[in-house]
């Protein structure tokens, strides 16, 4: 048994990964894991700690970042465009290494991990584009991301069902005919049917009418009610920070500024810098 099923789990299958750790549009089917390590005592549930690194040999896009959730928290991401924050996301999922810094998850060290093994290890990622499969079925969709299981998935997909009833009214309709929003609900079910132990959201309310965008809102915040942490980048902050219990602001690829939404939202220079006034 794998370090991985070891410490979170035989959650799945040992197929070999399908991951760009150079981010350069390339598939590797061969990057293993390495091994897990212990974690710090009070360290929050998920944290990116001291994050340093970029794609490939290039130059470094973050820059001592530290990113943290924890369980029942939404914590959001937000900055300038350019500021790292995509990339904050997807070095906390493993697709890029990391030149200095961590990746914890509830009491291990998963920074060797692939971002296969994180999966199974309890990340449930939803990418900001090319995040579903056009031409099946909303209900293949969310077969898809139970692809780690071997239990009854019926009763998660009910769960999905319940959260986003127009999904579950278009479940036998190809994704791809859907509307952007329900194409987002579609792409957060599918992570969930994982289940989870934290969900990681890059921009899902991009491209979105802001009926849509507060429908969306609405789900995230009953997700995290229930006890599963959320992390997402969102680029309409004020919204973002009006649900969110922490917010990390990036410039440049570094923590410019943290604190609760409410905190951020009263803070001067944030609210002129980032917010509009």
């Amino acid at each position: 048994m794998s370090d991985v099923d070891q410490a979170f789990g035989n959650r799945g299958n040992r197929d070999a990964s399908v991951v760009n750790p150079r981010g350069r549009g390339t598939i590797d089917g061969s990057r293993r894991s390495g091994a897990i390590g212990p974690g710090k005592d009070g360290d929050p549930f998920l944290i990116g700690d001291g994050m340093s690194g970029g794609y490939g040999r290039g130059p470094d896009i973050l820059h001592d970042c530290t990113i943290a959730v924890e369980k029942g928290q939404i914590a959001v991401i937000v900055g300038p465009n350019g500021a790292g924050k995509s990339t904050a996301m997807k070095a906390i999922f493993g697709m890029l290494d990391l030149r200095q810094g961590s990746v914890r998850l509830n009491g291990h060290d998963i920074t060797a991990l692939n971002p296969q093994d994180r999966v199974k290890a309890g990340m449930g990622f939803v990418p900001q584009v090319n995040n579903i499969f056009p031409s099946m079925t909303v209900e293949e969709n969310l077969e898809m991301g139970a692809f780690i299981r071997d239990d009854d998935i019926s009763g998660t997909l009910e769960q999905v069902y319940d959260l986003f009833p127009a999904v579950a009214e278009k479940r036998k309709q190809a994704a791809g005919e859907l509307s952007g929003g329900q194409r987002q609900q579609v792409a957060v079910g599918r992570a969930l049917m994982t289940r989870p132990q934290v969900l990681m959201l890059d921009e899902p309310t991009a491209g979105v009418s802001p009926i849509v965008m507060d429908e969306l809102f609405d789900r995230i915040i009953a997700i995290a009610r229930g006890g599963l942490p959320v992390l997402m980048v969102e680029q309409n902050a004020q919204q973002a920070m009006n649900i969110a219990d922490k917010a990390y602001v990036l410039v440049q690829g570094a923590n410019a500024h943290t604190g609760t939404g409410k905190e951020l939202m009263a803070n001067d220079e944030v609210r002129r810098t980032f917010l509009g006034g």
